[in-house]
């Protein structure tokens, strides 16, 4: 499943579309977790749940600062936007890097934990869980490109600059993510703990 939805997205021109197939990709692993059920797989998955929540919401909010000024959600009319919207590129930017679970985020962690246990439990499935991640990385630098860094469509004379409200919504996304990076264990402690008393 992962693979495979993971693959849609290379292939998606609609850019919701591609963010939300994005969002079941990473659900294949936070499964994947939930059915190992050790302590590491389960605090992965519950970190990569709330890690992504995060980070699919801000694409979400970008894709629709996109639509309110370009009235199009297909990446090849709506690219180019560097030019007009720096800033919203430096959130792009961000958000994508965090789609990709780059260090040092909460992302990562989730990840790691997830194909750490699934490693464990058979040897196999790093290929599978390797081929995502790789995956991932290329529909999100894709994403990133395409809706960013080409020229910008003829169509596209002027654009309303972003707002104050815009850049505080997707402030309001990263911060809780910086934050639990600092203290991964406000989510993922109680699982560990719970764990280790049934054990003993």
């Amino acid at each position: 499943g992962i693979i495979m939805t993971s693959s849609i997205c290379l292939r998606q021109t609609d850019l919701k579309s591609l963010i939300a197939y994005s969002s079941v990709s990473h659900m294949g692993l936070v499964i994947a977790a939930t059915l190992i059920q050790t302590p590491w797989s389960l605090a992965g998955a519950v970190a990569l749940m709330i890690a992504h929540g995060l980070t699919s919401s801000v694409l979400f909010c970008l894709a629709n600062t996109n639509y309110e000024r370009t009235h199009s959600r297909t990446m090849l009319l709506a690219r180019g936007l560097q030019l007009m919207l720096p800033l919203m590129t430096t959130w792009w930017l961000l958000s994508n890097l965090m789609n990709m679970a780059l260090p040092p985020t909460i992302n990562l962690t989730g990840e790691l934990l997830i194909i750490t246990s699934t490693f464990n439990w058979s040897n196999l499935t790093i290929i599978l869980t390797g081929t995502g991640t790789l995956l991932t990385a290329t529909y999100s630098l894709y994403m990133f490109l395409t809706t960013q860094r080409n020229k910008l469509p003829t169509n596209i004379a002027k654009m309303e600059p972003t707002q104050t409200r815009e850049h505080l919504l997707m402030a309001l996304h990263i911060i809780p993510m910086l934050l639990l990076l600092m203290k991964p264990g406000l989510i993922m402690g109680p699982f560990t703990c719970h764990y280790s008393l049934m054990k003993h």
